[in-house]
């Protein structure tokens, strides 16, 4: 079970992570923070709406930052001089002398790959500020041309049982376990959480969308971002049941087809 709940991924030398991180920016309450930390919640993203994520996370770099990883989130960064403000005030607010990973946000929409951008990107994971790079992208052949050829340390990607195209556009194309994927969207927004219409079989939870995602051999990490601590438990309480079974990934790929449409 530890391998199926802990993995050292490429983007993260050195640390054993927790495959499920999380995302404070849906309104998580601090003490569900601190229980997730409890049960060996290691890996988190910062945006600018994570209050109850704040304190407990500052608390855990202070006392064992090599054990905690951060990956910092930059919502605008479409030139460099916006890039390195993000590092920077994420190195601020968090109190910290290093960032495990900056993430450029949405990449096409938000944020741009350009030289300017990849050049400020390189330049702060070689001064030691930040120790990984990576973006979150939808443009699955794009992502796919930088899995294939880009010095990115990470991709965040939509992957979930509605849409799992990464699996045929994106995953082959890395080299070896390079970039690390981490993958989000798991409920497709919570679309995977309702019946669709016809549909006479069981319905997924939240659990399993992220048993869904840990499954793939190709994805290294998952995302949650949880709207209270009950959910959150709930979601690594569903981890414990581990990879999932030929029958329940016959069901959730029937299922993700038919919410899809």
């Amino acid at each position: 079970m530890s391998d199926w709940l802990y993995r050292t991924p490429a983007a993260f030398p050195g640390k054993r992570l927790f495959r499920l991180g999380l995302a404070g920016s849906y309104g998580v309450e601090e003490a569900g923070v601190r229980a997730a930390m409890d049960r060996g919640v290691n890996l988190f993203l910062v945006t600018m709406r994570d209050k109850g994520l704040r304190r407990p996370l500052r608390e855990a770099l202070r006392a064992r930052r090599e054990e905690v990883a951060v990956i910092a989130y930059v919502t605008i960064g479409w030139f460099g001089w916006g890039v390195r403000r993000g590092a920077e005030s994420a190195l601020r607010d968090l109190g910290t002398d290093y960032v495990d990973l900056l993430l450029l946000g949405w990449l096409g929409v938000t944020s741009a790959w350009t030289t300017t951008t990849e050049r400020e990107l390189l330049a702060l994971r070689e001064s030691g500020k930040v120790r990984g790079i990576g973006v979150s992208i939808h443009n699955r052949p794009r992502a796919g041309e930088l899995a294939a050829s880009s010095p990115l340390d990470l991709l965040m990607l939509r992957y979930n049982a509605a849409h799992p195209g990464a699996e045929s556009e994106i995953f082959p194309r890395r080299r070896g376990d390079r970039p690390t994927v981490l993958a989000y969207t798991a409920t497709a927004w919570r679309k995977l959480l309702r019946r669709p219409r016809g549909w006479e079989g069981p319905v997924m939870s939240a659990g399993d969308c992220y048993r869904f995602q840990l499954s793939s051999p190709h994805v290294d990490l998952a995302l949650t971002g949880p709207r209270s601590g009950a959910e959150l438990a709930a979601n690594l309480d569903a981890l414990e049941r581990g990879p999932l079974s030929s029958d329940e990934e016959r069901w959730m790929r029937d299922f993700g087809r038919a919410v899809h449409g």
